[in-house]
């Protein structure tokens, strides 16, 4: 006799079961077992995937649910009564259709309604949605366990009975196969409570993992979930005896109740649930007039095409424009399109930017008639069928991108204009991947936080190369050693391999948005989930979700779709504005031609900071390399910066070309129209659907089944495909060896090319960016500074990529400054106050308001002005040292002092007026002491490195100065690499010109001698380096905080590969430290009036007399013929010191005199 498994928990029991879904269909079968239940704690998360595998395997999915149960009102919040549980368990299966969508409803409203902790039901619930289901009674934290585990029999007899009158004969007492706690006595008092009441009784074994031997790693994953130590003794823990047990190992346990486990088969034969494939699109809310959706989409469609290409439609136009209508109405995707031109148009009737395309809807010339996307497809040759094929048909996907801060204003758009409950976001599931299994699993195992990351990034995990914990024992040899050598580190790999790749928590997607035609939950179950700043417009702490992911939503037939929301929209809104604010003629960004060789320019010298997607050090190469000259440039480099191209040198074969020193060749002349934008390399998945539909008369719909195959990797599709467009093409007469060879090319280059369409799309949005840094730079810059606050090493290397513009970024000032980064004139942005750590936005709107009618015009008539309920002393203290006081009189140091009694008289000053006559604030005029406020105190100024330190720590930098500023021309000539430079593998040693400016020492467990991590710092920004334990012996005296240095070193040979390498120093040199070694000569310039006259000559010993060293002195100037001249002294040194150099530059002009390096 068998036996089936009705109270199982799959891996979304999050960190409490073990189970995957594959791993356990396949030991059903295994097992002979006709059917499986999953009953994961309070959710459906697996369902949809469950039934779908368990049925392609031939497996009977039994669809059910752990669900929590509320002792009382689900509603009701607050401790439960003394021998009492917040809640109970009680197991769920789903016998039929109805049972289905009952159980999607129960699991739903436990959350939106009960949730408390877990999501609870309650009788209430279970009696209103009890059809089609099938109940048992549970395991030890069941109602009936509880009350019988208490010796309540009487108690538990009334609830089963209650249980038994809802549900009849569809409810089970249930008794589990092994000995974990209480339990064999609470089986033989559920057999007792059974003849009691005549109720049936089955077996289940509550299995979290898969085999007995599993035991251990799952008790590890427990840890993980409980956040506990595995050593503490003061925790949860489970039997080893709960793994999916055969009918053997059930049966022994029952030995005189051989009906137990027939139960299991008869509830199993009572389980019938089909689900039909059927798409649940909402309806579109037409206007008056509109007979349908598809009569209305035509309508609009066609008036927008004219719109965009005039009165009389040109002929292709008016084609593809017909066609694509056929298309979409045919296949019943109008109200889909109509739904997403409505939210567009709404969010751009608001003012809310919105992007110019996303993904193949870009392809769409129907999209483009909507203004769903705003890139012509004709123009840029992208296929309809890349998007929306009418022979293979699926939903159509249509992702947008909207204004970061805004898209929240159009999710609530939708929320009311389709229903609040019937739109939702949509959950996604973190998973235990290679190193964040290491490290969960190293901490509850007691290894320290220094360990477990060292052992994590020995596994590569970067786009193009990544190892699970198992691949990389075996290929990366230092994992493998220790591996092999430890005992210890052995138990924990194991543990990771076992448990790599669990769901480890859900979220809620970034972007996704799901609407239904009704109800959300009379679909799809729903749960809810902490925002956490994740939700789209969630003003409440847990935002309605989606149970099922996004895979399975699309499967279930749901309208999903993605508003995503893209910063460089904000930064292209704001730029604008600002060149509005200014005066300046704002630029039509839409109608913008993309062939300004400026912008071009810019791009090719590597002027890419802030650049929508080339700002990365490979984006950047690439466009330089390839000498970018053309918008068909900027879109190559976007489909070649992946993965796969870049691994196939595809971008390199495209430079050559481009740049003429390797040949463009066509295996044929019809692929020249093709291929020639792309200097004949296979970029784009459109140029094999248009290689195939010209070469082989492949439609374009059949063209793109051939592009899906290819890119999905599957070997037998590939094979069928790639042999049907050989054989078409040969017949139609090709050569069958060029054919041959193209098909190879077609697989292996088509399998990395890219969306065309979405890389229009985007290189749109690159050039706009561009475009605007060249033209408009500091409403450009100050955007984007402002649209990083919050992110202080992005607003660090965004301040010096304005610096190397030539922009004037300003110290923040409360006369002056806004919440974000103003443009003051052509070449000057002033900081802006949101970026100044504590100084919240209620504080600077209090400080704007306080300013309206008048200046500021000392600390005292600040504090006055402002309101000090939102300005508290923190706020001060952080405006102070951030500068933004420096326009109010007096040095810092005086603020710092005057500080407490500036706000307390002001606190006087604003009680009063608040307990008579005036106004509060805003009218200093109104106040008492407005002609008698004090004097600052005189105190010294801070130091230097006090101010500046003072401004790191409330700015996250430094912006009136820096540590490193004096020896600014060494860093620049001995470093090879900058700090943000920094990230890249070489096995080249590498020097860096900075300040430390944070030291952090450590003890090696394996040596135990002390090493040091170093936060250091140059003008472009600041990084983590390592110092070993033997070079750390050497230098540790020498390494003082905020002293210039040169450290040397490299990246370390186990991080090649990896996705950030840490830079190991191996040497410290102090840069003062380097004027006197010679290797820094000063280097003067002389005009042409005063070259070698006896005067000037004269001056310039006397200076170097004053101020003798070991740094030789360079004479350079322009010779009759026009060529510089140059003469280095043999006897002339001197000390290249501050001093020096000011006394020289007094003399000669600041541009004249200049450090190099020696030689």
């Amino acid at each position: 006799m068998s036996f089936v498994h009705l109270h199982c928990h799959s891996e979304y029991s999050l960190l409490d079961g073990a189970n995957r879904i594959d791993d356990l269909i396949a030991k059903a079968l295994e097992f002979e077992q006709p059917a499986i239940a999953i009953t994961d704690h309070g959710n459906l998360h697996a369902a949809w995937e469950f039934q779908e595998k368990a049925k392609k395997a031939g497996l009977k999915p039994i669809i059910g649910m752990e669900a929590y149960v509320a002792p009382g009102d689900r509603r009701q919040r607050g401790r439960a009564a003394p021998g009492d549980r917040a809640y109970y368990h009680l197991v769920l299966l789903a016998r039929d259709i109805e049972g289905y969508r009952n159980l999607v409803k129960l699991s739903s409203l436990a959350y939106t309604e009960g949730f408390y902790s877990k999501p609870r039901v309650d009788r209430e619930l279970l009696a209103k949605y009890n059809a089609g289901l099938i109940v048992s009674s549970a395991c030890m934290a069941g109602e009936i366990a509880t009350h019988l585990l208490a010796d309540r029999f009487d108690e538990a007899k009334l609830a089963a009975e209650w249980y038994a009158n809802v549900f009849t004969d569809r409810y089970y007492l249930e008794v589990q196969a092994h000995e974990a706690g209480e339990q064999k006595k609470l089986n033989t008092e559920v057999f007792r409570l059974a003849k009691a009441t005549g109720l049936k009784v089955v077996a289940t074994n509550d299995s979290h993992f898969l085999r007995a031997e599993d035991h251990d790693a799952h008790d590890v994953l427990l840890c993980i979930g409980l956040k506990k130590d595995r050593l503490d003794a003061d925790r949860m823990r489970y039997d080893n005896g709960l793994y999916f047990k055969n009918a053997d190992e059930v049966r022994k346990h029952f030995p005189k109740h051989p009906e137990v486990l027939e139960n299991t088969l008869a509830i199993a034969d009572q389980v019938d649930i089909a689900f039909t494939k059927k798409y649940h699109l909402p309806a579109f809310p037409l206007p008056k007039g509109a007979k349908t959706e598809n009569d209305y989409l035509v309508k609009l469609a066609t008036a927008g095409a004219k719109e965009r290409y005039g009165a009389k439609l040109p002929d292709n136009v008016k084609e593809r424009l017909d066609y694509e209508l056929g298309v979409i109405t045919k296949t019943g995707y109008a109200g889909y399109f109509l739904i997403v031109a409505d939210f567009i148009q709404a969010a751009r009737d608001r003012g809310i930017p919105v992007g110019p395309g996303r993904g193949s809807a870009a392809g769409s010339l129907v999209a483009y008639s909507l203004k769903i996307t705003d890139v012509c497809p004709l123009r840029f040759d992208l296929l309809f069928e890349r998007f929306l094929n009418p022979e293979r048909v699926s939903m159509p996907d249509i992702d947008v991108d909207f204004c970061e801060e805004r898209r929240g204003e159009v999710l609530e758009y939708v929320r009311n204009k389709y229903g609040r409950d019937c739109v939702g976001q949509i959950i996604t599931f973190g998973t235990l991947k290679s190193r964040a299994a290491i490290k969960d699993v190293g901490r509850v195992l007691g290894f320290t936080p220094a360990e477990t990351d060292a052992i994590a990034k020995m596994v590569p995990n970067q786009p193009n190369f990544s190892l699970t914990v198992k691949e990389a024992i075996a290929k990366v040899p230092e994992l493998k050693k220790l591996y092999q050598q430890d005992d210890r580190h052995q138990q924990f790999l194991d543990y990771a391999i076992a448990l790599e790749g669990l769901s480890r928590h859900a979220g809620v997607h970034a972007a996704g948005v799901v609407i239904a035609p009704g109800p959300l939950d009379d679909y799809v179950p729903v749960c809810t989930q902490e925002t956490k700043g994740a939700s789209i417009a969630a003003n409440d702490e847990r935002v309605v979700v989606t149970q099922f992911d996004m895979n399975a939503l699309e499967k279930a037939g749901m309208l999903k779709m993605d508003f995503l929301g893209l910063t460089t929209l904000t930064v292209l809104h704001h730029a604008l504005a600002n060149i509005k604010e200014r005066g300046r003629e704002v630029p039509d960004l839409a109608t913008l031609p993309l062939d300004d060789e400026a912008t071009y320019r810019a791009l090719r010298a590597g002027r890419t900071a802030g650049v929508f997607q080339f700002e990365s050090p490979l984006a950047t190469d690439l466009v330089r390399s390839m000498r970018a000259d053309r918008f068909d440039d900027l879109v190559a480099t976007n489909a070649l910066m992946r993965p796969g191209p870049l691994d196939a040198g595809m971008h390199r074969v495209y430079c050559r070309r481009k740049r003429g020193e390797e040949a463009v060749t066509y295996a044929l002349p019809e692929l020249e129209e093709i291929l020639a934008p792309t200097y004949g390399v296979i970029t784009y998945q459109e140029q094999v659907m248009r290689i195939a539909q010209r070469l082989a008369g492949i439609s374009l719909a059949g063209a793109d089944v051939l592009r899906k195959a290819v890119g999905k990797k599957d070997v037998e599709l590939i094979r069928n495909e790639i042999d049907k467009f050989v054989a078409k093409a040969v017949d139609r007469g090709y050569d069958k060896h060029i054919i041959a060879e193209l098909a190879a090319q077609i697989e292996t280059f088509g399998r990395y090319g890219f969306n065309k369409s979405h890389s229009v799309a985007y290189s749109v949005l690159s050039y706009h960016t561009a475009y605007l840094k060249v033209h408009f730079p500091a409403e450009f810059m100050a955007s984007l500074l402002s649209a990083c606050i919050g992110d202080t090493d992005s607003v660090v290397k965004y301040i010096n990529a304005a610096r190397d513009l030539g922009l004037e970024i300003l110290p923040p000032d409360v006369n002056e400054s806004g919440y974000r980064f103003t443009v003051i004139s052509d070449n000057r942005i002033r900081f802006g106050l949101g970026a100044i750590r504590n100084v919240g936005r209620s504080a600077i709107d209090s400080i704007i308001g306080g300013r309206q009618k008048s200046p500021f015009i000392s600390l005292y008539d600040f504090a006055e002005r402002v309101d000090l309920r939102l300005n508290n002393k923190r706020v001060f203290e952080a405006l102070l040292h951030s500068g933004a006081f420096d326009s109010l009189g007096g040095h810092r140091a005086q603020h710092a002092a005057a500080v407490d009694s500036a706000m307390q008289a002001a606190s006087l000053a604003q009680n009063e007026i608040a307990t008579g006559q005036g106004s509060l604030f805003g009218d200093a005029s109104a106040s008492p002491k407005s002609t008698m406020r004090p004097v600052l105190p005189t105190v010294p100024e801070l130091s230097e490195h006090e101010r500046l330190t003072k401004e790191k720590e409330t700015l996250g930098f430094y912006i009136s100065g820096h540590p490193l500023e004096p020896f600014r021309a060494e860093a620049e000539i001995l470093a090879s690499h900058t700090v943000t430079s920094l990230g890249t593998w070489s096995d080249q040693p590498m020097t860096l010109g900075v300040v430390v400016t944070s030291i952090k020492r450590q003890i090696s467990k394996k040596s135990g001698n002390e090493f040091a991590r170093l936060t250091v710092e140059d003008f472009s920004g600041s990084a983590e380096v390592l110092v070993f334990p033997e070079a750390w012996a050497a230098i540790s005296d020498r390494v003082v905080a905020d002293v210039p240095v040169l450290l040397k070193g490299a990246y370390g040979r186990r991080d090649q590969g990896a996705d950030n390498p840490t830079f190991i120093v191996e040497s410290v040199t102090r840069l003062a430290e380097l004027r006197t070694t010679g290797q820094i000569s000063v280097a003067i310039e002389l005009a042409p009036d005063s070259a070698l006259s006896a005067g000037v000559l004269a001056d310039i010993r006397a200076v170097v007399e004053a101020h003798p060293g070991s740094s030789p002195l360079e004479v350079r100037w322009q010779g009759a013929d026009g060529a510089t001249a140059r003469m280095r002294s043999a006897s002339l040194t001197l000390s290249p010191a501050s001093n020096a150099l000011l006394e020289l530059r007094a003399l000669l002009g600041t541009d004249r005199v200049q450090l190099v390096r020696g030689g």
